[in-house]
Protein backbone atom coordinates (compact mmCIF):
# COMPACT_ATOMS: atom_id res chain seq x y z
CA UNK A 1 0.00 0.00 0.00
CA UNK A 2 2.53 2.30 0.95
CA UNK A 3 4.62 1.68 -2.41
CA UNK A 4 1.20 2.08 -4.52
CA UNK A 5 0.79 5.67 -2.54
CA UNK A 6 4.21 6.80 -3.16
CA UNK A 7 3.72 5.89 -6.88
CA UNK A 8 0.24 7.79 -7.21
CA UNK A 9 1.98 11.01 -5.18
CA UNK A 10 4.61 10.61 -7.85
CA UNK A 11 2.20 11.04 -10.55
CA UNK A 12 0.05 13.32 -9.15
CA UNK A 13 3.24 15.67 -8.38
CA UNK A 14 4.40 15.06 -12.31
CA UNK A 15 1.35 15.95 -13.51
CA UNK A 16 1.34 19.53 -12.42
CA UNK A 17 3.74 20.11 -14.80
CA UNK A 18 0.92 20.75 -17.45
CA UNK A 19 -0.40 23.37 -15.18
CA UNK A 20 -1.96 25.86 -17.10
CA UNK A 21 -4.06 28.32 -14.15
CA UNK A 22 -3.02 28.39 -11.01
CA UNK A 23 -4.90 29.85 -8.59
CA UNK A 24 -2.64 30.74 -5.00
CA UNK A 25 -3.90 31.76 -1.86
CA UNK A 26 -1.11 33.79 0.55
CA UNK A 27 -1.45 34.11 4.21
CA UNK A 28 -0.67 37.34 5.95
CA UNK A 29 1.82 35.95 7.98
CA UNK A 30 3.42 35.08 4.85
CA UNK A 31 3.40 39.23 3.79
CA UNK A 32 4.13 40.84 7.51
CA UNK A 33 6.46 41.46 9.80
CA UNK A 34 5.84 39.75 14.02
CA UNK A 35 4.17 43.20 13.98
CA UNK A 36 1.73 43.47 10.92
CA UNK A 37 3.68 45.98 9.03
CA UNK A 38 4.01 45.17 4.94
CA UNK A 39 7.07 43.27 4.63
CA UNK A 40 8.01 44.83 1.16
CA UNK A 41 10.96 42.16 0.71
CA UNK A 42 8.15 39.31 1.14
CA UNK A 43 5.52 40.79 -1.45
CA UNK A 44 8.87 41.50 -3.87
CA UNK A 45 9.53 37.62 -3.71
CA UNK A 46 6.08 36.38 -4.18
CA UNK A 47 5.97 38.44 -7.09
CA UNK A 48 9.17 37.51 -8.76
CA UNK A 49 7.52 33.57 -8.55
CA UNK A 50 4.19 34.62 -10.65
CA UNK A 51 6.19 36.55 -12.52
CA UNK A 52 8.53 33.72 -13.63
CA UNK A 53 4.89 31.56 -14.04
CA UNK A 54 3.53 34.20 -16.28
CA UNK A 55 6.48 34.42 -18.50
CA UNK A 56 6.16 30.11 -18.53
CA UNK A 57 3.01 30.83 -20.35
CA UNK A 58 0.82 30.15 -17.00
CA UNK A 59 -2.28 31.83 -16.15
CA UNK A 60 -2.52 33.27 -12.60
CA UNK A 61 -4.76 34.43 -9.81
CA UNK A 62 -3.96 35.39 -6.90
CA UNK A 63 -5.52 35.49 -3.46
CA UNK A 64 -3.99 37.79 -1.22
CA UNK A 65 -5.10 38.11 3.18
CA UNK A 66 -3.15 40.79 4.75
CA UNK A 67 -5.34 43.75 5.28
CA UNK A 68 -6.77 43.86 8.87
CA UNK A 69 -3.14 42.93 9.70
CA UNK A 70 -1.49 45.70 8.10
CA UNK A 71 -4.29 47.80 9.15
CA UNK A 72 -4.00 47.25 12.46
CA UNK A 73 -0.33 47.41 12.84
CA UNK A 74 -0.97 51.40 11.24
CA UNK A 75 -3.78 52.67 13.32
CA UNK A 76 -4.04 49.98 16.34
CA UNK A 77 -3.08 52.60 18.68
CA UNK A 78 -6.31 54.70 18.26
CA UNK A 79 -8.84 52.17 18.38
CA UNK A 80 -9.58 51.16 22.18
CA UNK A 81 -11.73 47.69 21.64
CA UNK A 82 -12.28 44.73 18.94
CA UNK A 83 -15.52 44.94 17.75
CA UNK A 84 -16.54 44.42 13.96
CA UNK A 85 -16.58 48.08 13.04
CA UNK A 86 -13.04 48.11 14.30
CA UNK A 87 -11.70 45.12 12.23
CA UNK A 88 -14.00 46.83 9.10
CA UNK A 89 -11.85 49.82 9.95
CA UNK A 90 -8.81 47.66 10.12
CA UNK A 91 -9.53 46.65 6.21
CA UNK A 92 -10.49 49.95 5.11
CA UNK A 93 -6.93 50.98 5.73
CA UNK A 94 -5.10 48.08 5.69
CA UNK A 95 -6.04 47.16 1.60
CA UNK A 96 -5.00 50.41 0.30
CA UNK A 97 -1.77 49.46 1.81
CA UNK A 98 -1.18 45.75 0.32
CA UNK A 99 -2.67 46.80 -2.96
CA UNK A 100 -0.29 49.76 -3.16
CA UNK A 101 2.66 47.46 -2.46
CA UNK A 102 1.35 45.12 -5.26
CA UNK A 103 1.06 47.48 -7.85
CA UNK A 104 4.52 49.14 -7.30
CA UNK A 105 6.34 46.30 -7.34
CA UNK A 106 4.35 44.24 -10.28
CA UNK A 107 4.50 47.95 -12.39
CA UNK A 108 8.36 47.38 -12.02
CA UNK A 109 8.77 44.28 -13.21
CA UNK A 110 6.03 45.05 -16.58
CA UNK A 111 2.92 43.90 -15.11
CA UNK A 112 -0.41 45.01 -14.14
CA UNK A 113 -2.90 44.01 -11.09
CA UNK A 114 -6.25 44.65 -10.92
CA UNK A 115 -8.29 44.74 -7.15
CA UNK A 116 -11.36 42.52 -6.97
CA UNK A 117 -13.22 42.37 -3.23
CA UNK A 118 -15.91 39.84 -3.17
CA UNK A 119 -18.15 38.33 0.04
CA UNK A 120 -20.22 35.49 -0.11
CA UNK A 121 -22.99 36.92 -2.08
CA UNK A 122 -21.11 36.80 -5.33
CA UNK A 123 -20.92 33.73 -5.59
CA UNK A 124 -24.43 32.80 -4.30
CA UNK A 125 -25.91 35.06 -6.92
CA UNK A 126 -26.01 33.90 -10.50
CA UNK A 127 -25.61 36.69 -12.55
CA UNK A 128 -22.65 38.63 -10.51
CA UNK A 129 -21.32 35.12 -10.13
CA UNK A 130 -21.10 34.88 -14.30
CA UNK A 131 -20.07 38.53 -14.36
CA UNK A 132 -17.20 37.95 -11.82
CA UNK A 133 -15.97 34.56 -13.66
CA UNK A 134 -16.07 36.97 -17.50
CA UNK A 135 -13.90 39.51 -15.48
CA UNK A 136 -11.13 37.10 -14.30
CA UNK A 137 -11.19 35.42 -17.82
CA UNK A 138 -10.69 38.84 -19.26
CA UNK A 139 -8.57 40.52 -16.77
CA UNK A 140 -6.15 36.80 -17.63
CA UNK A 141 -6.57 37.10 -21.28
CA UNK A 142 -5.22 40.60 -21.59
CA UNK A 143 -2.12 39.62 -19.40
CA UNK A 144 -3.16 41.10 -16.29
CA UNK A 145 -2.47 39.35 -12.51
CA UNK A 146 -5.92 39.51 -10.42
CA UNK A 147 -5.28 39.58 -6.84
CA UNK A 148 -8.55 39.11 -4.79
CA UNK A 149 -9.27 39.34 -1.59
CA UNK A 150 -12.90 38.97 0.89
CA UNK A 151 -14.33 42.66 1.00
CA UNK A 152 -13.91 42.78 4.57
CA UNK A 153 -15.08 46.37 5.26
CA UNK A 154 -18.59 45.58 4.91
CA UNK A 155 -18.88 41.68 5.02
CA UNK A 156 -19.47 41.24 8.67
CA UNK A 157 -19.88 37.13 8.12
CA UNK A 158 -16.82 36.97 6.78
CA UNK A 159 -14.39 38.56 9.44
CA UNK A 160 -16.18 36.46 12.28
CA UNK A 161 -16.37 33.45 10.06
CA UNK A 162 -14.54 34.00 7.02
CA UNK A 163 -11.31 32.95 5.83
CA UNK A 164 -8.82 33.05 2.26
CA UNK A 165 -8.52 29.23 1.89
CA UNK A 166 -12.03 28.84 1.51
CA UNK A 167 -12.47 32.07 -1.20
CA UNK A 168 -9.45 30.84 -2.88
CA UNK A 169 -11.12 27.44 -3.80
CA UNK A 170 -14.72 28.79 -4.77
CA UNK A 171 -12.32 31.23 -7.45
CA UNK A 172 -10.66 27.90 -8.61
CA UNK A 173 -13.53 26.28 -8.99
CA UNK A 174 -15.55 28.36 -10.60
CA UNK A 175 -12.29 29.22 -13.34
CA UNK A 176 -12.05 25.83 -13.40
CA UNK A 177 -8.43 26.16 -12.09
CA UNK A 178 -5.58 22.91 -12.86
CA UNK A 179 -4.10 23.55 -9.38
CA UNK A 180 -4.96 25.49 -5.96
CA UNK A 181 -1.59 26.25 -4.00
CA UNK A 182 -2.06 27.62 -0.33
CA UNK A 183 0.90 29.43 0.85
CA UNK A 184 1.64 29.34 4.62
CA UNK A 185 3.89 29.44 7.20
CA UNK A 186 4.67 26.00 7.67
CA UNK A 187 5.82 23.26 5.36
CA UNK A 188 2.69 21.58 5.07
CA UNK A 189 -0.25 19.07 6.51
CA UNK A 190 1.51 17.72 9.58
CA UNK A 191 0.29 14.78 12.40
CA UNK A 192 0.64 16.74 14.96
CA UNK A 193 1.68 20.48 16.41
CA UNK A 194 4.21 21.03 13.39
CA UNK A 195 6.59 22.55 16.17
CA UNK A 196 6.76 18.97 18.08
CA UNK A 197 9.67 17.06 16.41
CA UNK A 198 7.62 13.86 17.05
CA UNK A 199 5.03 15.32 14.03
CA UNK A 200 5.45 13.94 10.82
CA UNK A 201 4.94 15.66 7.66
CA UNK A 202 1.96 14.80 5.49
CA UNK A 203 3.21 15.04 1.64
CA UNK A 204 0.13 13.15 0.01
CA UNK A 205 -3.06 12.74 1.14
CA UNK A 206 -5.48 10.49 -1.57
CA UNK A 207 -8.36 11.81 0.07
CA UNK A 208 -10.15 13.48 2.91
CA UNK A 209 -11.83 11.41 5.19
CA UNK A 210 -12.70 11.18 8.51
CA UNK A 211 -9.94 10.30 10.19
CA UNK A 212 -8.13 13.26 8.56
CA UNK A 213 -10.47 15.50 9.76
CA UNK A 214 -10.63 14.73 13.14
CA UNK A 215 -7.24 14.78 13.19
CA UNK A 216 -6.91 18.32 12.07
CA UNK A 217 -9.46 19.31 14.92
CA UNK A 218 -7.55 17.89 17.44
CA UNK A 219 -4.76 19.16 16.27
CA UNK A 220 -4.89 21.92 14.01
CA UNK A 221 -7.84 23.89 15.55
CA UNK A 222 -7.69 27.89 15.09
CA UNK A 223 -9.23 30.63 13.58
CA UNK A 224 -7.72 30.26 9.50
CA UNK A 225 -6.03 27.07 10.37
CA UNK A 226 -5.92 23.98 9.25
CA UNK A 227 -9.40 23.26 9.31
CA UNK A 228 -9.85 25.75 6.46
CA UNK A 229 -7.83 24.54 4.89
CA UNK A 230 -8.90 21.04 4.83
CA UNK A 231 -12.18 22.14 3.79
CA UNK A 232 -10.82 24.19 0.79
CA UNK A 233 -8.92 20.73 -0.21
CA UNK A 234 -12.41 19.05 -0.20
CA UNK A 235 -13.86 21.62 -2.44
CA UNK A 236 -11.66 21.40 -5.24
CA UNK A 237 -10.33 17.91 -4.70
CA UNK A 238 -14.05 16.76 -5.56
CA UNK A 239 -14.44 18.66 -8.50
CA UNK A 240 -11.02 17.14 -10.14
CA UNK A 241 -8.53 20.26 -8.92
CA UNK A 242 -5.39 19.18 -7.22
CA UNK A 243 -4.42 21.27 -3.85
CA UNK A 244 -0.86 21.90 -2.60
CA UNK A 245 -0.25 23.41 1.03
CA UNK A 246 3.68 24.92 1.61
CA UNK A 247 5.33 27.25 3.35
CA UNK A 248 5.30 30.62 1.37
CA UNK A 249 8.90 31.49 2.88
CA UNK A 250 10.19 28.16 0.41
CA UNK A 251 12.71 29.50 -2.23
CA UNK A 252 10.85 29.36 -5.77
CA UNK A 253 8.46 26.99 -4.18
CA UNK A 254 5.61 27.39 -7.19
CA UNK A 255 8.02 27.15 -9.72
CA UNK A 256 9.58 23.95 -8.07
CA UNK A 257 6.34 22.78 -7.41
CA UNK A 258 5.16 23.05 -10.86
CA UNK A 259 7.96 21.05 -12.28
CA UNK A 260 7.08 18.42 -9.93
CA UNK A 261 9.45 18.71 -6.86
CA UNK A 262 8.35 17.15 -3.71
CA UNK A 263 7.17 20.13 -1.87
CA UNK A 264 4.59 20.44 0.92
CA UNK A 265 1.20 18.79 1.27
CA UNK A 266 -0.25 17.62 -2.32
CA UNK A 267 -3.98 16.11 -2.11
CA UNK A 268 -4.66 14.29 -5.03
CA UNK A 269 -7.51 15.26 -7.21
CA UNK A 270 -10.29 12.65 -6.95
CA UNK A 271 -9.71 10.66 -10.17
CA UNK A 272 -13.34 9.99 -11.68
CA UNK A 273 -13.48 13.88 -11.70
CA UNK A 274 -10.48 14.89 -12.93
CA UNK A 275 -10.76 17.24 -15.43
CA UNK A 276 -9.97 16.11 -18.83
Amino acid sequence: MAAQSNDLEAVTRLSLRSTKLIVVKIGSSSLSDSQGNIEQMKINLLCEELVRLRKNGLNVILVSSGAIRSGKAVISNKIKNVEISCLQAYAAIGQVLLMESYRDIMANKGYNVAQILLTWDDFRNKKRLRNLVSTLNTLLSLGVIPIINENDTIAVDEIKFGDNDTLSALVSVQLKADLLVLLSDIDGLFTGDPSNSESKLLTFVSSVTSDLEKLVSEKHGGFGGMGTKLNAAKLVTEVGIPMVIANGNTEGVLGRLISGEKIGTIFSARLENVKE
